[in-house]
């Protein structure tokens, strides 16, 4: 549901990732196939066949792979364009080869179905229309013109008419499911692939904002010295230059100056110490910063820290990892971002967990999409009415997946709900009717216990390096 502003490669761009050195190999590959079997049908089971012709396709195909190697670096790329001519030429020479041995009577015709394979994974769905059409179409076609298979004889090796439109119809399906299989296996692995691209690239951006915190934080504490040094010899020249008016004020402006700086340093320095470079916070301070962006957007977010039964009244310091902040961030997000008017943060602990509760009073989960709810690039089918009310949004799951799994890293499990069944009237819904994401981590896990006992943070906590 969140949308997100990281940038991700499309999957379907992979399209232009196909080597043309992998190609070429599995040209070579299938070269030394026919030729290895035009041999041993031609001298072991004395068939036959129109030699020159079929041995001038394979000499085609050497040829094209010969002007491939010479004419481009072996680190090409192909187009979705040039993919996509490379296996119809292939698909071509075999239905010609076919066509001089047998045409479908050829055991070898399954061989059909590998071109189709590979434009499934590697082309986007209209180049793969176009080459399974071709397939189908030439398959039909060698199943009424083909030059028969003869012994040295004269016998005509033929499988009857019905076994050969079995074969016909076995083929056909295969192209198909096929295709929409290896389609859509690659089609979620390339989506999972770059999901996962996007959420790396969320917790080092994270992660990089935690490093300048304390960069900040070390350069207010190294420039303090050296500051407060020229401060003091310059208000001794302001004393020693009172006959001087010009040099007295230029004197006067560099203790300003300095004291400008100071006061940028620390409150650079605060923002550094206090928020950014603590490895460890109160529960209730993380998931404050955490929602902090969003505090400012016309919607009322109310937070509930209390403990649980049996947690202790102490509220737990917990690890202020980048993952967590930023996957509760991405939470609290989607939260305001379909809620009507208030958002919901409840945080909750105990002996041996840390709860935290997310929820709004928005239309809440699709509850058809409910079970797919953290799956990237999912694409849910609006009313009218959702649309109507938030034109501008065009989600696709990306942010609540990167959400899940940041905070899954983190070591905490995720789970996803409504507050309130759909179909209620407005008056009849609670409160807290809208998307409901539950949060539980092992205690164990994030909290820092030696903290939680201590009574000192922030400048009085001690920050081991390395």
């Amino acid at each position: 549901m969140a949308d997100t502003t990281f940038p991700v490669i499309d999957g379907m761009s992979r399209s232009h990732w196909v080597r043309l050195h992998t190609m070429i190999v599995l040209r070579w590959v299938a070269i030394t196939g026919q030729l290895a079997t035009i041999v041993v049908v031609s001298f072991f089971y004395d068939l036959q066949l129109e030699l020159g012709l079929a041995l001038m396709a394979i000499g085609i195909a050497i040829i094209a792979n010969l002007v491939a190697i010479f004419a481009y670096p072996q680190n090409k790329r192909l187009t979705e364009h040039e993919t996509l001519l490379t296996l119809l030429f292939d698909l071509s020479l075999l239905a010609f080869l076919l066509y001089l041995t047998g045409g479908l009577n050829n055991p070898f015709a399954l061989l059909v179905l590998a071109p189709v394979t590979i434009a499934a994974t590697a082309l986007r769905l209209p180049a793969t229309l176009i080459l399974s059409g071709v397939a189908v179409l030439l398959t039909t076609l060698l199943g009424f013109f083909f030059l028969p298979l003869r012994t040295s004889d004269g016998a005509v090796l033929q499988i009857p008419d019905i076994f050969r439109f079995g074969f016909w119809v076995a083929i056909v399906i295969g192209i198909a499911f096929l295709a929409l299989y290896a389609r859509r296996v690659a089609s979620e692995i390339n989506s999972m692939s770059d999901a996962l691209g996007a959420t790396q690239m969320a917790l080092a951006r994270e992660q990089k904002l935690t490093d300048l915190g304390g960069v900040v934080a070390a350069a207010a504490h190294e420039l303090g010295t050296p500051l407060a040094t020229i401060k003091l010899v310059s208000s001794e020249l302001i004393e020693e230059l009172d006959g001087d008016e010009d040099l007295r004020q230029d004197a006067q402006l560099i203790r300003d100056q300095a004291d400008r700086c100071r006061d940028i340093l620390r409150s650079m320095g605060r923002a550094g110490k206090d928020d950014l470079h603590m490895r460890s916070a109160p529960l209730d301070t993380v998931i404050r910063e955490a929602a902090e962006p969003h505090q400012d957007r016309g919607k009322e977010i109310h937070f509930d820290v209390a403990p649980a039964a049996g947690g202790g009244s102490r509220q737990p310091s917990i690890q202020r990892r980048p993952e967590i902040i930023h996957g509760l961030r991405n939470l609290v997000q989607n939260a305001v971002d379909f809620s009507v008017g208030n958002v919901w943060v409840d945080a909750k602990w105990t002996d041996s967990q840390i709860i935290i509760r997310i929820a709004d009073d928005g239309r809440g989960f699709p509850p058809h999409a409910i079970a797919r709810i953290g799956d990237p690039f999912i694409r849910i089918r609006k009313s009218q009415a959702e649309r109507s009310r938030r034109p501008e949004y065009e989600g696709m799951g990306l942010g609540l997946f990167i959400a899940k799994t940041l905070l899954e890293r983190s070591g905490g499990e995720l789970t996803f709900s409504n507050g309130a069944d759909p179909f209620l009237t407005e008056s009849e819904r609670p409160d807290r009717s809208g998307a409901i994401v539950e949060v539980v981590w092992p205690r164990s896990d994030i909290s820092d216990e030696d903290i939680a006992k201590g009574e000192g943070l922030g400048e009085n906590l001690r920050i081991p390096v390395g």
